[in-house]
């Protein structure tokens, strides 16, 4: 099969026959002639082949693509096995989308399968979903599982990454639910202001650990927290830090989610990225999207089953946990495949030499003058401030052909460092700043 095939006239024609149109307008019947396009005015005409890629490629020269990146704050380029761009190349994944006719598609179920039993695996909780659409809209959609009659307050961390906590507003406003952010103190949340405002109509907390700055939260602290005063406890999680950091579930979490773009997505995946979660038993009928399942036929086969599906299309609208309509099945697919080709040892390695590096480049910004905010233990980000002008560093390592931090303000950036960072280019920058 290629991967383009047209349908000729022939095709269209015997098409045509077969539903009984005598030409193609008559599909467009129904639709009134008064709000038909007709023949629109101005339209170019067609161009070849060789014509559209000649112009694709100039658009697409006006891109900027640095070959040595040192910013992170959500999307973050690590290395990816040659495996993973071999298995989502198969054009059986790469047409996938949602199997109405789940049980035929066996190999669809079972990659999800698999990346659902992985997700468990890393985040240490005992269900997960078959993925939504980026780590904020699993945020909110966590935030928006806890809701209960009595309880319909969100405390959200204002160390979360900001598109996240704007996707959460959204959410909350739609659902009803009542937002209130907690306050960071030293890089981390406040957790005496959780304390303090812990009532009985608080639903759940969410922390993020490492947090937007970088910083390990006392997610432990915050967890008990949240039970004691009766509410559920979230959990936002850097995926590869899972190599090193403890998983969710040892922290106490209820709900732990995340941006799955470090599992094998490439920065720009033509668009899409992967949002994960997974959560307690208790909870699992909350969840929403989908839930693939193993099981056995009757000759005893292993099979797999769509188990669960708690989004509107497929129950009582009223009954439905979210209104989500798809799932990313091939970032999924990504994901897993690049979880079992690094396997806990490729994923312990890829976490210590993401924390390593950063931790040798925050020392080498702070011997030429910055200063490190972060005080206690941080993962692969971290923020650094500077009395000189930050824009002016920026743009020195622009020239020199490096993406460097992430502006936060007031001269302040957010440095990220991973496993494809060297010496060789964090000296290089060192270089370029003390200049600078």
């Amino acid at each position: 099969m290629g991967k383009y095939t047209p349908n000729g006239e022939n095709e269209r024609r015997e098409m045509l026959e077969v539903i009984g149109a005598g030409a193609l307008e008559e599909l467009f019947s129904d639709i009134p002639s008064q709000v038909r396009a007709g023949e629109l005015e101005g339209l170019p005409e067609g161009a070849s082949e060789l014509e559209v890629m000649r112009r694709m490629k100039k658009t697409a020269d006006k891109n900027r693509v640095f070959p040595t990146v040192f910013r992170g704050a959500g999307a973050y380029r690590h290395y990816i096995p040659a495996m993973v761009k071999n298995v989502i190349s198969k054009e059986n994944f790469q047409t996938a989308y949602t199997p109405y006719q789940a049980e035929i598609s066996q190999g669809i179920l079972q990659s999800i399968f698999e990346y659902q039993t992985m997700i468990c695996d890393i985040t240490g909780m005992d269900v997960s979903n078959a993925s939504v659409y980026d780590g904020a809209s699993a945020a909110a959609e966590a935030v928006s599982m806890c809701r209960e009659r009595k309880r319909n307050k969100a405390l959200v961390s204002a160390a979360v990454n900001p598109y996240a906590v704007e996707t959460i507003k959204t959410y909350c406003f739609g659902n009803g639910m009542e937002l209130e952010i907690v306050p960071v103190r030293d890089g981390v949340t406040d957790t005496g202001y959780i304390r303090d405002h812990m009532d009985e109509s608080v639903a759940c907390v969410l922390i993020q650990s490492p947090n937007y700055y970088g910083n390990i939260e006392r997610a432990e602290e915050a967890g008990e927290i949240a039970h004691a005063g009766g509410a559920k406890f979230i959990m936002s999680v850097n995926p590869i830090s899972l190599g090193v950091l403890k998983s969710p579930g040892e922290l106490g979490a209820d709900i732990a989610v995340g941006e799955g773009q470090p599992l094998g997505l490439p920065l720009s995946f033509g668009g899409p990225y992967l949002g994960f979660m997974a959560c307690r038993e208790k909870l699992m009928r909350k969840l929403p999207g989908r839930i693939v399942g193993q099981t056995e036929d009757h000759k005893g086969r292993t099979g797999y089953v769509l188990t669960l599906q708690a989004r509107e299309q497929h129950i009582r609208r009223e009954k439905a946990s979210s209104n989500i309509c798809s799932n990313q099945a091939l970032c999924a697919l990504a994901a897993g495949v690049y979880l079992s080709v690094m396997g806990n040892e490729g994923l312990k390695k890829a976490a210590v030499q993401c924390m390593s590096k950063a931790h040798y480049l925050a020392e080498g910004l702070e011997s030429i003058g910055f200063t490190v905010e972060n005080k206690g233990e941080f993962f692969h980000e971290f923020v650094t401030a500077s009395s000189k002008d930050s824009d002016e560093a920026l743009r020195r390592l622009e020239d020199a052909g490096i993406l460097g931090g992430y502006p936060l303000g007031d001269g302040r950036l957010l440095w990220c460092c991973t496993e494809l960072n060297t010496r060789e280019e964090m000296d290089k920058v060192i270089g370029i700043l003390k200049e600078v």
